[in-house]
């Protein structure tokens, strides 16, 4: 099968941090999203991955290359029309089943169901039970457990079956087709074209697509939710200290090998990245990036960029990278 993995979009609700970085790029538990994504590729079987870029396409693809092996395609999405508009991008790149997957979020999924699907079963979308259900686009199933429709952020609680952005199409030539009457009918929402409606197409006529739960499902589209995913994930067996000079360690935390830390405390759920400097500070709850500077700080639910610095008298921050934060020398009230 080949993987879909659109990353075209500006990240705007994450500035000024996707200033200079792509949003899927940002560290979580001291490794980028995007990681947490690719590294499940490497236990199935890819013939290709195409990445849908945009924004900081560049850096998007240094990243790639540097870091995975497999066979990349790379497609610029140059007019922002949506999730369909992007996929729509790669139509004449796919000769098989496809796995797509829209990494603003982190998910624990069994794959293998890939596998088990039934002949006359056209697909999977992977579906996750929420509270606040007017958030998302939910799945309703019909009486046999199969997609009857998918309807976006509804008033009323026809499912809480929320739509993580995560599918498998086996059928991918009536998923383009679909896409194809997304289009040529125009179907948009605020002038986006959605690969939801063509699976309401695909539905329509005649699909089968099935939507189990993920086992977990975490959210980085936001400050808040990224520091909430970064919490979760750190307890999940990601926790890991280097040697402090005179520094006190409350797990969970993650902190890269080449941190220096002098007379602090640290945790619990903080993400250090590598090359970083901390000193006389408190940090609990937050993400401090690459090579970035913390000193005489008491720092809370923050997110500090990379070869940021910040100094004293702070507590809750959200700092984009190569930013100086300083209160050094203020007058005293």
């Amino acid at each position: 099968m080949k993987v879909i993995i659109p990353l075209a979009g500006a990240g705007t609700r994450m500035r000024p941090h996707t200033h200079t970085k792509p949003k899927p790029m940002l560290l979580i538990a001291g490794k980028p999203g995007i990681s947490y994504v690719l590294d499940e590729l490497k236990n199935l079987d890819v013939s290709e991955v195409i990445f849908i870029t945009g924004h900081l396409k560049e850096k998007v693809e240094e990243f790639i290359k540097k870091h995975y092996d497999f066979k990349a395609r790379f497609v610029e999405q140059r007019t922002l029309d949506g999730t369909a508009g992007a996929i729509r991008l790669v139509e004449k790149y796919v000769d098989e089943p496809v796995l797509i997957i829209f990494v603003d979020t982190v998910f624990e999924a069994d794959l293998s169901i890939i596998n088990k699907l039934k002949d006359d079963e056209a697909g999977i979308i992977w579906t996750k039970e929420v509270e606040d259900y007017s958030r998302f686009g939910v799945c309703v199933l019909d009486n046999q457990g199969y997609l009857k429709r998918i309807v976006e952020k509804p008033d009323k609680p026809v499912s809480r079956l929320a739509n993580i952005g995560l599918y498998y199409i086996k059928d991918y030539k009536l998923m383009f087709k679909g896409i194809k009457h997304v289009f040529d009918n125009k179907i948009t929402l605020k002038g986006e074209y959605y690969l939801t409606d063509a699976f309401d197409y695909m539905v329509e006529h005649g699909a089968k697509i099935i939507c189990p739960e993920v086992k977990a499902w975490y959210d980085f589209g936001k400050p808040d939710t990224l520091l909430e995913s970064n919490r979760e994930l750190l307890k999940k067996d990601r926790h890991r200290v280097i040697k402090t000079q005179n520094s006190v360690i409350i797990p969970p935390v993650h902190i890269a090998d080449d941190v220096r830390i002098r007379d602090s405390v640290i945790g619990p759920y903080v993400t250090i990245g590598g090359g970083s400097e901390i000193i006389n500070s408190i940090i609990r709850d937050s993400v401090v990036g690459e090579n970035a500077k913390v000193k005489d700080v008491l720092l809370e639910k923050s997110l500090v960029g990379d070869e940021a610095e910040v100094i004293d008298n702070f507590k809750h921050l959200n700092v984009g990278d190569h930013c100086v934060v300083s209160f050094k020398g203020r007058k005293k009230d």
